[in-house]
């Protein structure tokens, strides 16, 4: 093509050209005598042009449409004949051309009449016509996946595109099989094992062992996974990934199949398992099964954990956790922490934001134990509970306690610095998350259940989520620590004061262990009549605890909602009373109070033990336990949160009794 339009039209014009330039040149240098040559030759071109043109006008014509048409044809082929379904889309979106291939996943589609967007969908427009040069989406279309691409005339998308689908349903089926035989790691823990044996005559603890064994394989058999026994409590299952969806859909049934086995114990038969998905190696998958494990036994077990790249799912925990410390752990941890606060050179101790009387009694009791090892003990309290006024000002008329705020703290940290942080175990709940950081020598102790983004690099950890309270697990410490001299009377009052808040008087989470802790603090002189004064509220917050009670609201399902009106700094202690004062009612099973502070809107939840309101409570970023949990929700405002509590209290299932 390029050379009939040099042949026809350049050549020709171009030697005319030269023909002009040479006669310039030629005038220039002779003068004026060859000025009526120069016209005379330059006439003469004119006319040859002339000539030239109209001879060759229907020739140059001809070619351009002849061109054009063969452009045409070669487009119309490419498009009937592309590998691809494609079709040329003008401006409106309708569809202005399309090949076979594309009449066979779309035989309705009608030209300049059918619009794109009725066969992609009219919700892909704005992904389509967004801001990539290059949009592409994927659609399943007749049990097929296709990705579509575009191409545009101009970047501003408003004139003729070409959409190519290409069909990738083999590399999503081969994706799918590659994601579905990735390895699992199950861990398959026993709780309470040799309790269960040892409540059963010698001629059955074979029997309930056996039972619980045959569950197990029976377990991995349904999920053709390979079983080993690692001990007499615990198990290994390596599984395909297809088989986690049939687990989690029925709510790991397995939960339920144990607590129904026959067994001589007065509890219930229960497992903790933790699995690891998704994950790129078998060595990760494994990490991730004992990171779950270990999340499901620090809540209490009775429950599943699923821990993935970037999700951890909890399944089951339902039930009330089963009393099962010893004494002897007890006594390894106090001689424990006692070597920790003798080879430290100072103690700082630091509970959770805004101390409550546990958190509270459980510090001034470590600082009173790192006194008789003769270290300097510093209480980090930056702020408390209304109701913790009263004691705050007592502690600090003994003049034997050193309270600091965090700031204070960073001066006096060095290497050897014991921090000790109690009644939580997440970063974000300690009074100064950073000061974690600057501490190499940490105790963590708390009778919360665990959850995910736990305090990581503890030298120790003592978390029992089966005490009433890190008071309850500070008494055994105590006890068995020979240097320790007797409490004062009122350290016995504020550890017994912490027992009975978290109790909620000895009510609720009350194990054997709860009362011996309790009798011990009364023979170190706590005084039941000091400790419920220093708990009592003034007349002001009993009437604001009495209208929340009086305007909460029940459902068919045994549950009451209320909330504190207004914005109250004393928020937290107060719907956490009236939540509390709520389960008082006849036919209540679970209460929820929602109140507002000037920096959050917090959340108390309490339950008779029929309703797991720790795991509600999770979902708004809290914790706590079965019978006894709270959020704190700083980035939406209380009716939000309202709004959403119902809204999950909806689609609660009423549990049977």
């Amino acid at each position: 093509m390029g050379e009939k339009i040099l042949k026809k039209i350049a050549f020709p014009y171009s030697i005319a050209a030269i023909f002009i330039l040479w006669a310039a040149f030629v005038f220039i240098r002779l003068g004026f005598d060859v000025i009526l040559t120069v016209g005379i030759a330059t006439a003469l071109y004119i006319v040859f042009a002339v000539v030239v043109f109209f001879y060759h006008k229907t020739g140059v014509v001809e070619y351009i449409a002849s061109a054009q048409e063969e452009i045409e044809d070669t487009l119309r082929y490419s498009i009937e004949n592309h590998p691809f379904p494609l079709c040329l889309v003008n401006g409106d979106g309708l569809i202005a051309m399309t090949n076979e291939k594309f009449k066979e996943i779309f035989p309705d589609a009608k030209i300049l009449t059918t619009t794109i967007w009725e066969l992609i969908g009219e919700e892909n427009r704005r992904k389509v016509l967004g801001d990539d040069e290059a949009a592409e989406l994927t659609l399943a279309i007749d049990g097929r996946d296709f990705r579509i691409l575009t191409a545009y005339v101009n970047k501003d998308k408003s004139k003729s595109s070409m959409y190519y689908f290409v069909d990738e349903t083999e590399f999503v089926e081969l994706g799918q099989k590659y994601d579905e035989e990735k390895l699992c790691y199950c861990y398959l823990n026993v709780d309470n094992y040799d309790d269960l044996l040892n409540a059963s005559p010698d001629e059955r603890k074979s029997i309930v062992a056996a039972s619980i064994e045959v569950l197990v394989r029976q377990f991995a058999g349904v999920i053709d996974g390979s079983l080993l026994r690692i001990s007499r409590s615990q198990y290994q299952i390596i599984f395909s990934k297809k088989y986690y969806q049939e687990l989690a859909d029925e709510n790991f049934q397995i939960l339920d199949l144990v607590r129904k086995l026959d067994t001589d114990a007065d509890f219930p038969a229960s497992f903790s398992i933790g699995i690891g998905i998704g994950a790129e190696a078998p060595s990760e998958a494994e990490e991730y099964a004992a990171y779950a494990l270990d999340l499901a036994r620090g809540r209490g077990g009775d429950q599943a954990v699923v821990k993935s790249s970037g999700n951890v799912t909890y399944f089951g925990g339902k039930n009330q956790i089963i009393e099962n410390r010893n004494k002897g752990k007890s006594r390894v941890m106090s001689h424990a922490i006692m070597q920790m606060i003798k080879a430290s050179t100072n103690v700082i101790i630091m509970g959770h934001k805004t101390a409550d009387m546990d958190s509270f009694g459980s510090a001034i009791a470590m600082s009173h134990m790192a006194k008789c090892h003769n270290k300097p003990a510093y209480i980090v309290l930056d702020d408390f509970n209304h109701s913790l006024t009263e004691s705050y000002n007592l502690a600090v008329e003994t003049g034997y306690y050193d309270f600091i705020y965090s700031e204070d703290a960073y001066r006096l940290v060095n290497r050897e610095t014991l921090l000790i942080i109690l009644d939580t175990h997440v970063p974000e709940m300690v009074a100064d998350p950073s000061l974690i950081g600057k501490v190499d020598k940490k105790i963590l102790i708390d009778h919360h259940r665990k959850r995910e983004g736990a305090i990581v690099g503890t030298t120790l950890s003592y978390m029992e989520p089966n005490a009433s309270s890190t008071s309850e697990l500070v008494v055994e410490i105590l006890q068995f620590d020979d240097d320790i001299k007797k409490l004062s009377k009122f350290e016995a009052e504020m550890l017994l004061g912490g027992i009975i808040i978290d109790t909620n008087g000895f009510s609720v989470k009350t194990g054997a262990r709860t009362f011996e802790a309790a009798s011990w603090l009364r023979m170190n002189g706590a005084d039941t009549t000091a400790v419920r004064q220093l708990l009592q509220s003034d007349m002001e917050d009993f009437k604001q605890r009495a209208s929340i009670i009086s305007n909460a609201e029940f459902t068919k399902n045994g549950i009451a909602i209320s909330t504190d009106e207004g914005v109250h700094d004393n928020a937290p202690i107060i719907i956490a009373q009236a939540a509390d004062e709520l389960l008082d009612i006849k036919g209540i099973r679970a209460s929820f109070v929602v109140g507002e502070t000037s920096k959050e809107v917090c959340i108390s939840a309490r339950s008779l033990g029929h309703i797991n309101v720790q795991l509600i409570m999770e979902k708004f970023g809290g914790g706590g336990h079965l019978t006894m949990a709270a959020a704190q929700v700083t980035d939406e405002s209380a009716d939000e949160v309202l709004k959403k509590l119902m809204n999950e209290l909806n689609n609660l299932e009423g549990e049977k009794e």
